[in-house]
């Protein structure tokens, strides 16, 4: 049983070479850490992998990890609905157990510089490990994406954290940072009209005047002929699951358009699905007590 124990999300430009997905999170394992859940996403065609670990095995872990999507990831073949801006795009440590916030944005920190100095990719600090509020939002460090990170990676404003000011020619710039649990939420609909999931998404995201702690685009899935509102929910306790997908739902219905199915990227906290079901089945003074599997657990520990 780890005493410290910190989750990291890295999220990489593949998600239809299942071979390639599954070697670069195979690089992650070993010693004190455990890769525990691959999702990926071929329209998107983006991965998320969970890893989980003590601060030292992490360190070791996401280096290699690092290292494997630069070598068999190159951003000028890639072709996907979610903005992106490197081969491995976003690597964000969250504080479980026995560790701080501190202790992410040092453990950022750490793996940031190590990337650069062996891979001579550039970093972006983001969220808590940032060090200019301009950098906290994820989305401002990567508008303008891959393409046109060039010439903007040029500009005073725009100098890395780690690194020169030239991207990597085939895996561009990566952001690291340390921040609280994060739900990647989708919600699919019944129309291939982009024009529709566009507008929930706005109307849903707190950016143009939706719901606080949401992020939300709306994007094409033109294999199936739908298209989704894609979000990130930063505070599934302040704004709770079953509050966004009631809203988006309502927002569809207004257009005259169902929704088809909703998915969960990576993992998510098991206190956000208890949420929902204490608020659909209106269950009086209900909490974590009531699971059984986490009766037995705390029993046999």
């Amino acid at each position: 049983m780890w005493n410290r124990l910190i989750e990291c999300v890295p999220n990489i430009s593949e998600g239809r070479r299942r071979d390639i997905i599954e070697e670069i999170a195979a690089a992650a394992a070993g010693e004190g850490r455990r890769v525990i859940d691959i999702s990926a996403d071929p329209d998107h065609n983006r991965s998320v992998i969970t890893i989980v670990g003590e601060p030292e095995g992490l360190s070791a872990g996401i280096l290699a990890l690092a290292r494997k999507a630069v070598e068999r990831i190159d951003l000028r073949e890639h072709q996907g609905e979610h903005p992106r801006m490197g081969a491995i795009d976003v690597i964000p440590f969250i504080p479980v157990r026995g560790v701080t916030m501190a202790d992410c944005v040092a453990l950022a920190r750490e793996v940031g510089a190590g990337i650069t100095r062996e891979l001579e990719v550039p970093v972006y600090l983001y969220e808590e490990a940032a060090t200019d509020v301009s950098r906290r939002n994820l989305a401002a460090i990567r508008k303008g994406g891959f393409e046109q990170f060039a010439e903007k990676i040029a500009a005073p404003e725009w100098r890395p954290d780690f690194g020169a000011s030239r991207i990597h020619p085939t895996a561009g710039v990566v952001a690291v940072g340390a921040r609280e649990f994060l739900i990647a939420y989708n919600i699919n609909l019944a129309t291939s009209d982009l024009r529709v999931a566009k507008e929930i998404a706005a109307t849903v995201r707190f950016s143009t005047g939706g719901l606080r702690y949401v992020k939300a685009l709306g994007l094409p899935l033109a294999d199936q002929g739908i298209v989704q509102v894609s979000m990130n929910l930063t505070n599934f306790k302040k704004t709770p699951l079953l509050l966004v997908f009631d809203l988006v739902q309502r927002e569809a219905a207004r257009r005259g358009v169902m929704v088809v199915g909703s998915e969960i990227v990576g993992m998510i906290p098991r206190q956000a699905l208890y949420d929902v079901a204490a608020a659909t089945l209106q269950i009086e003074r209900f909490s974590a007590d009531l699971v059984l599997e986490d009766q037995i657990v705390a029993a046999l520990q």
